[in-house]
């Protein structure tokens, strides 16, 4: 069995306590040492097998799963953040099906959830914003859809989680302040839970500068939206002291 396991944003302690289980039970671990903490790898025994992907294809992965499977070790697939979420699951699970290995998989905390606890703020918050659109853009990587440009996006106002777009920050912020104004708060959270956490807040008109003179690469999540102004907060209906709590009512 193959074990892809959500590593959460990095931080040791920012992962379940099935992935913190499977990771002490394995023979070999495969790991995205790019986005990972090294302080992850502590849950796993003295004597694992580790082995980083970083520099490894998609093919040569594979490889070091199936052979890790058929010489009957436990093995973990240790993803960053959440598997759900930009980690070529589809891609490494069709080629083990396709060699017959048998695997499952492990959540884990996705980085945007903690971006935003760094910020301490809500990303859905009532008659602002109550959608969140996790996306990414292109840079050196697969095109996107023809349809899921981020104009299209941003037009319906929604709160945005930009993955993988930290290089281009200037230019995506140009673009969405067409949509959401050069005063919409925007936030870029690098390393978020890690030792190296860097948080920058800014609006759609002054973040590329920031971003710049702090010279981000990568392993940042950009999070737009008016949900980030603190000051502009609506309450909820459904704690509001005038709903109905009487009970439901019987058809």
């Amino acid at each position: 069995m193959i074990h892809f396991v959500g590593g959460g944003p990095g931080a040791a302690d920012l992962i379940t306590l099935r992935a913190a289980s499977l990771l002490a039970a394995a023979d070999v671990v495969v790991y995205a040492g790019t986005y990972l903490d090294a302080d992850v790898l502590g849950h796993c025994r003295p004597d694992v097998r580790l082995v980083d992907t970083q520099d490894l294809s998609l093919d040569q992965i594979t490889a070091e799963l199936v052979t890790a499977h058929l010489a009957g070790k436990e093995v973990v697939r240790l993803c960053s953040g959440d598997p759900s979420l930009y980690s070529a699951l589809a891609e490494q699970t069709f080629r083990l099906d396709a060699a017959e290995v048998p695997w499952d998989v492990t959540p884990g905390v996705p980085a945007y959830a903690a971006a935003a606890a760094a910020l301490g703020r809500e990303l859905t918050v009532p008659l602002l914003s109550q959608s969140l659109v996790l996306t990414r853009v292109q840079a050196r990587s697969t095109a996107m859809p023809e349809a899921e440009s981020l104009a299209a996006f941003a037009a319906t106002g929604a709160t945005l989680a930009l993955h993988l777009a930290v290089t281009r920050t200037r230019e995506l912020a140009t673009e969405l302040a067409a949509s959401y104004g050069e005063d919409c708060p925007v936030a870029v959270v690098y390393r978020a839970s890690q030792p190296e956490q860097q948080v920058l807040r800014g609006t759609l008109a002054t973040i590329g500068d920031q971003v710049e003179e702090a010279g981000l690469r990568q392993a940042a999540v950009i999070l737009v939206g008016r949900v980030l102004d603190p000051e502009r907060v609506a309450e909820s209906y459904l704690y509001a002291a005038s709903r109905d709590r009487a009970g439901k009512t019987r058809a």
